[in-house]
């Protein structure tokens, strides 16, 4: 029962740590860019969309749909380094294990 014990507090003590690690991945931002630099889009931890910046050469009302493709690479971009991040984070708090196959955090 001694193992028991010691065992839900490992849970405790690994759910308050995702807990604060969730909380400080939202405070988090990573921004995304494409066409070298031209669009950029900044993202928080929990993948909401902060911010998106365009350069004005980026701009051609003539050629929209480069535009789009551009905002959707940058978040893509974004998108990923958040991941990637929060991929790192789990680490620390896991100790090293992973997740198993298919089982992610909330994003």
């Amino acid at each position: 029962m001694k193992n028991l014990g010691n065992l839900m507090k490992q849970a405790q003590q690994m759910q308050q740590k995702m807990t604060e690690m969730q909380a400080k991945l939202a405070e988090t931002e990573v921004t995304g860019s494409a066409g070298g630099g031209m669009v950029q889009v900044t993202l928080n931890g929990k993948g909401d969309m902060k911010k998106i910046v365009l350069e004005a050469q980026a701009v051609d009302p003539e050629d929209k749909e480069t535009l789009e493709d551009l905002i959707l690479a940058a978040h893509n971009d974004a998108k990923q380094k958040a991941e990637a991040m929060m991929s790192a984070e789990m680490q620390k708090v896991t100790g090293g294990l992973s997740l198993p196959p298919g089982l992610k955090l909330p994003f």
